[in-house]
């Protein structure tokens, strides 16, 4: 009676039955096809081993009578697959790998490969029409491939070699290497060929030829084989109202009549398809194509697969590398600009001096940056642009900003941009609308498509509908309006770097703070005793007595309040970002040097000046400030010179500079000294005793002077001498 209860069991299709076009492909069910190609037979059992459905060309390529509910063991099978499926059976793990075992039906070689499934055991035979041992012969072949891949060290190189091997194992006519770019399009890098086949090389393909559940496939079976684009698909049988079968892991599964379409359109027989999965991500395919029916062996198929993930782990560790070294040359530029910015009081002047590093580590072309409305250009940028750049940037923004193409931009602004579509804008001081904005360049890029990517209404195959290209014939097309997009590891290094200069500015405007206190009492304090001064001599003057002494005294104390007065002054345009207004006009600098040394042996007759001045010197330049700086340098010579040694100026013209050195005897700087020598309050400066009046502010003042004539100010020691040398261009 049982017997006859199992015959009664009536089977159907179980194929989802729905009309496929370009319009509904995206959701296509093709995962579960509900039948399978024709070159192999598929049987699927319930954990317990009892069959439960089978493909319609089962009882023929297998001899088998197969009813449903049936024990596995109960089927006219070769031993080795019965064993197989039992060993499933006994634990049924999806995540087991699938196992393969050669095995011999009716005079006929096939590979029984058996795979766990959603709660099913599935058994595929597929045909093979190549003895075993000549398999054996192309598996050496391929593990000699795999060992000339892991020897690239390219990229490039890795996908040339690896088409090339590839080709020569499976025998294909066309073995592409397809990398996917950000937009998810695809383009054929690397390519071995027949010769008489029109390359592919370099040709793009758009997203939309591998819709989202074609890609979620090839990240879970990496491994896909078409024997013969013609095929009729053969019907899976099974109970009424059973779950559909899950395939995603089949070798015999079906595919989209779509993709077949699409397949034939290309003139292609049979194609093979092998995933490059690197962390969980579709980096690329070796997409493989045959002019006529091509069934590879399922052994040649798994040692394409392993070289797949060969040239996975070799591409990641290429990857990786670069990455790191970007990753080490940015933290490198990040750790020079931040301990620069530590000891330098003018941003631009650090920024300037590090721009092209900073633009290397970002592969940026162009870069603006802003400080209290000052702006440092590096890059070709119209007159004005660099200005109107910054001007769409949020005011008192605190996040990075990120552009990649044209129509990123405010509208008003895009007809000016000309190449620069692409910014990276850091906002290291809000309150200083102080930017760094990192440029790129227009891609302008000529794509060759495979084919014209949009889609048409046609009739195809499957009737009128929307169906694949017809046409493979290279179409060009002129991208423009876009940059290449910011990597990843520029963001995170952009971040880093922000992160960085934000707590550097904050410590400084705390510094500043700090020192303005400081400079009020400073002004409390020393401005107390000129002014004393000045009231005991008007008292004094009231009573008549001693006029001349006394003028000399007012005249003294009041010298001292306007010398403080104006360093402060100074300060706070400097502070306050508006600079120093130097106007530049030829100046005879001989002259002006001659003349300050002249007043000096005039007010100090007791310290020895000697000169080296040569004929005339003209220069563009502010000659109060120029003798702003040069004062203060010969008074620092007096001040701290050694007793009874001379202060000692010297003029001279190096290229297209002109040199003024001003030195004395003495021991050099101490190293921490120096490194803020030209800081504003330096702790050697206040209460020294051989300058009482000094504030430290002299050096500081001095040295923004020469940076608005475009000069240097710097210190050496030399031959037991402090040398300051000022230095100027000849020319603007």
């Amino acid at each position: 009676m049982r017997k006859a209860h199992v015959e009664e069991k009536i089977v159907i299709p179980m194929v989802h039955g729905r009309q496929v076009d370009l319009l509904s492909c995206t959701d296509e069910p093709i995962h579960i096809p509900g039948s399978i190609q024709p070159h192999g037979a598929l049987l699927f059992f319930t954990p317990a081993g009892k069959l439960e459905g089978w493909s319609a060309n089962a009882p023929a390529r297998l001899g088998i009578e197969p009813q449903l509910g049936s024990p596995h063991t109960l089927l006219a099978l070769p031993a080795e697959a019965l064993e197989l499926v039992g060993e499933y059976i006994a634990e049924p793990d999806d995540e087991l790998a699938p196992s393969v075992v050669a095995v011999t039906v009716a005079g006929a070689d096939y590979d029984c490969i058996v795979h766990a499934a959603e709660g099913r055991i599935i058994a595929e035979f597929e045909r093979r029409d190549v003895a075993s041992n000549e398999v054996a012969l192309f598996a050496v072949k391929a593990h000699g491939s795999i060992e000339r891949l892991r020897r690239q060290k390219s990229i490039d190189a890795l996908l040339t070699s690896a088409v090339q091997q590839v080709r020569e194992f499976t025998g294909f006519d066309r073995v592409m290497a397809y990398r996917f770019r950000a937009d998810d399009s695809g383009e054929v890098v690397a390519e071995s060929r027949r010769d008489d086949l029109v390359p592919y090389l370099g040709q793009r393909y758009p997203a939309s030829d591998i819709p989202a559940q074609a890609r979620r496939l090839y990240l879970l079976n990496t491994l896909r084989m078409i024997v013969d684009t013609g095929y009729g698909a053969v019907p899976l049988l099974g109970e009424p109202g059973a779950i559909a079968l899950d395939m995603s892991h089949a070798v015999l599964r079906s595919v989209s009549p779509v993709h077949i379409e699409y397949l034939k359109n290309m003139g292609i027989a049979a194609s093979m398809s092998v995933s490059i999965v690197i962390n969980g991500r579709l980096w690329g395919l070796i997409a493989c194509h045959h002019m006529t029916p091509r069934l590879v062996p399922y052994a040649i198929r798994m040692a394409a697969d392993v070289l797949a993930q060969v040239m996975a782990s070799a591409i990641h560790s290429i990857e990786a590398r670069q990455q790191s070294d970007l990753v080490e040359r940015s933290s490198s530029a990040r750790t020079a600009l931040i301990e620069d910015l530590l000891l330098d009081e003018e941003p631009l002047d650090v920024l300037r001096r590090h721009a092209q590093a900073l633009m290397d580590s970002a592969a940026a072309q162009g870069m603006i940056a802003s400080h209290y409305g000052k702006l440092l250009v590096r890059g070709e940028l119209a007159p004005g642009l660099a200005e109107a750049i910054i001007a769409t940037l949020p005011a008192s923004g605190h996040d990075m900003v990120v552009r990649e193409a044209l129509d990123d931009w405010p509208s008003a602004l895009q007809a000016r941009l000309g190449k620069w579509v692409g910014l990276l804008a850091l906002p290291y001081e809000p309150a200083a609308d102080g930017w760094i904005v990192m440029l790129r360049v227009e891609q302008i890029e000529q794509v060759t498509w495979a084919g014209r990517p949009e889609k048409s209404i046609a009739t195809g195959p499957l009737g009128a509908r929307l169906t694949p290209r017809g046409s493979f014939d290279a179409w060009y097309e002129t991208v423009r309006g876009r940059a290449l997009e910011w990597e990843q590891t520029v963001l995170a290094n952009a971040r880093l770097t922000l992160a960085e200069l934000v707590r550097v500015m904050n410590a400084r405007r705390a510094q500043l703070d700090s020192t303005r206190a400081q400079l009020l009492a400073m002004l409390g304090h020393d401005l107390r005793d000129p002014l004393h001064s000045i009231n005991m001599a008007g008292m004094v003057l009231e009573k008549g007595n001693s006029q001349a002494v006394l003028g000399r005294r007012i005249q003294s104390s009041t010298s001292r309040m306007q010398r403080m007065i104006s360093q402060v002054l100074d300060m706070s345009r400097i502070d306050g970002g508006i600079g120093l207004g130097v106007a530049r006009e030829p100046v005879d600098l001989a002259a002006l040097v001659e003349d300050l040394i002249d007043e000096a042996r005039v007010s100090y007759p007791d310290i020895a000046y000697e000169l080296d001045c040569p004929a005339p010197v003209t220069v563009p330049a502010d000659s109060g400030r120029i003798a702003q700086v040069l004062s203060n340098l010969l008074s620092n010579a007096r001040h701290h010179g050694a007793p009874g040694q001379p202060v000692r100026m010297r003029v001279a013209i190096e290229g297209e500079e002109v040199v003024v050195e001003v030195s004395n005897a003495g021991a050099p700087i101490p190293l921490d000294v120096v490194a803020t020598l030209f800081n504003p309050f330096k702790r050697a400066s206040l209460h020294n005793p051989r300058n009482r009046t000094g504030m430290g502010l002299g050096l500081y003042i001095a040295q923004q002077i020469v940076r608005e004539h475009q000069g240097q100010l710097a210190y050496r020691h030399a031959d037991g001498q402090v040398v300051f040398a000022l230095r100027l261009p000849l020319h603007c």
